[in-house]
C-alpha cells in the first residue's frame, strides 16, 4: 500500500491541443512549491496529477498543492493492487479513521453509513462499475461490523479508481485555488501600493495564470523604511502563491517633490498617478511586459472615477488590468483576509500614494488640464531618472528574499 496526493484540473482541459503545455506548466509549478521535497514524484496520468507521499509530510504537500493555481481538487489517496482484497482492505483502514472523528454522528444514526463511488479507468479489469461498487460494497459490510450502506446521505463516500499501475482509494475530494497555471499567459506589472487592493489584484491576476512581477513607489524620507518592509512582505505573500514575485522599488522623491512645489494641489494625485504609469511603462518595455495591472475600483477614490481614469490612461498605450474594478470595499476586504495580506496592508505606514493628498482633489479632471499642469514638469528626464533609480528584489515561493 502506497500513499499519495491526487491533484486535478479542470480548465485546462479545455485547452485542447495546448492542453500539454498546460500540463507542463502546473507540474513544474507544483514541483516549485514543493522545493523542500525534492525526492518526490510528481507524475502527469491521464487528465491528473499524482504525488507519492509518505505519512509523515502528506498534510504538508496536500496544503501546499492546493494552493497552486490551475489545481481545482485534490485528495489524499493510497494505492493497493487491482484486486478486491487489498482494495476492501484498504477502504475499510479509511473508514476506520473516519468513525472515530464521526463518533457522535454514527451515534446518531445506528452505524457508520457509507457508498461506494467507482470508476474503472482501465478497461482490462475483470469487474464492470457496477459490479465493482456492489461487490466492494457486500465485502465491507461482511469484514466491517457497524457499517450501512447508504447511497443517498452517507457518512463516508470510498472513492475507487481503478487505473493501470493499480487502484486508488480516498474518501475526500478537497477544493482547491483554481484558475489557470502561473506562466501560461504572459507576464505583467503589478503597481503595488501598501494598501489593500493592489496585491488583491496581483492575487486575482497570478490565478489567470499570469507571471507576476510588481513596482512600488518608494519617496523617502516622506515614506518609511517600515513602509517599504510592507511591501517587500506582501510580495513574499504573493510569491507563495505565484512561485515567485520580483518587486521593482522605485525612487519617487523627486517625482513627488517636483509634483509638489510646480503642480496645482487640486490635480497632484492625477499627475503622480500620470507619472507612475510612465514610469511603469518604461521598465515594462525592459521587463518585456505585455500589461500593467492596478488595484482600481471604480468611484472608490478621487482618482479612480471614470474622467480620472481616462485621464490617467493617456500617457500610455500599454494594457491597463483592472481585475476589481467592480468589485466592493467589502468584497476585497473579503478576498484580502482569504489570501493572507489583509493585516499586513492595513499596518500603519504611509505610502506615497497617501503622503501630500490635496484637501480638494479633483474628481473629473480632463487630459487638457492635466497636460496644462504638467507644463513645468520636465517629464522626460524626471522618468528616465526614475526608471533608472529602480531596485529589484526577487522572493521565491515559502523562502522569501531570494536576491
Amino acid at each position: 500500500m502506497r500513499e499519495c496526493i491526487i491533484v486535478r484540473y479542470g480548465e485546462i482541459s479545455l485547452k485542447g491541443g495546448n492542453r500539454s503545455a498546460f500540463e507542463r506548466r502546473l507540474v513544474h509549478n507544483i514541483r516549485d512549491h514543493l522545493w523542500e521535497f525534492p525526492a518526490l514524484k510528481v507524475v502527469r496520468q491521464s487528465g491528473r496529477i499524482v504525488i507519492e507521499v509518505d505519512d509523515a509530510n502528506a498534510d504538508d504537500v496536500l496544503s501546499r498543492v492546493a494552493n497552486v493555481f490551475g489545481v481545482y481538487s485534490v485528495s489524499r489517496a493510497v494505492i493497493v493492487q487491482q484486486n478486491l482484497d487489498d482494495m476492501t482492505q484498504a477502504a475499510i483502514a479509511l473508514l476506520r479513521t473516519r468513525r472515530e472523528s464521526l463518533l457522535q454522528e454514527v451515534a446518531q444514526v445506528g452505524g457508520l453509513t457509507f457508498k461506494i463511488a467507482a470508476k474503472r479507468a482501465d478497461k482490462m479489469f475483470e469487474l464492470s462499475t457496477p459490479q465493482l461498487n456492489e461487490e466492494l460494497g457486500a465485502r465491507i459490510l461482511e469484514q466491517y461490523e457497524g457499517t450501512k450502506v447508504d447511497v443517498h446521505e452517507p457518512l463516508a463516500i470510498v472513492y475507487v479508481e481503478v487505473r493501470e499501475d493499480g487502484a486508488y482509494i480516498y474518501l475526500d475530494k478537497q477544493s482547491a485555488v483554481g484558475g489557470m497555471p502561473v506562466g501560461s499567459a504572459g507576464r505583467v506589472g503589478l503597481l503595488l501600493s501598501g494598501g489593500i487592493d493592489s496585491p488583491v489584484a496581483g492575487w486575482l491576476s497570478l490565478k489567470r495564470g499570469v507571471e507576476l512581477e510588481a513596482i512600488h513607489f518608494h519617496s523617502y524620507p516622506f515614506t518609511s523604511e517600515r513602509a517599504l518592509q510592507k511591501v517587500e512582505t506582501l510580495a513574499g505573500i504573493l510569491a507563495n502563491w505565484g512561485g515567485s514575485v520580483r518587486l521593482h522599488t522605485v525612487g519617487f522623491t523627486e517625482v513627488q517633490s517636483e509634483i509638489r512645489k510646480h503642480c496645482p494641489d487640486s490635480l497632484s494625485v492625477t499627475v503622480m498617478r500620470r507619472m507612475m504609469l510612465r514610469i511603469a511603462e518604461g521598465i515594462a518595455l525592459s521587463r518585456e511586459w505585455q500589461a500593467l495591472v492596478t488595484g482600481e475600483s471604480l468611484g472608490q477614490v478621487a482618482s479612480q472615477t471614470l474622467e480620472s481614469i481616462r485621464t490617467i490612461n493617456d500617457v500610455t498605450r500599454m494594457p491597463i488590468l483592472r481585475p476589481l474594478i467592480s468589485e466592493d470595499k467589502v468584497d476585497i476586504i473579503r478576498r484580502a483576509r482569504q489570501i493572507g495580506t489583509y493585516e499586513t496592508s492595513i499596518l500603519p505606514y504611509e505610502d506615497c500614494c497617501t503622503v501630500f493628498l490635496p484637501k480638494r482633489p479633483r474628481t473629473r479632471p480632463t487630459i487638457a488640464e492635466a497636460e496644462q499642469a504638467e507644463e513645468t514638469l520636465d517629464v522626460d528626464e524626471l522618468v528616465n531618472k526614475a526608471v533608472l533609480n529602480t531596485e529589484m528584489k526577487t522572493f521565491l515561493a515559502n523562502r522569501g528574499l531570494n536576491s
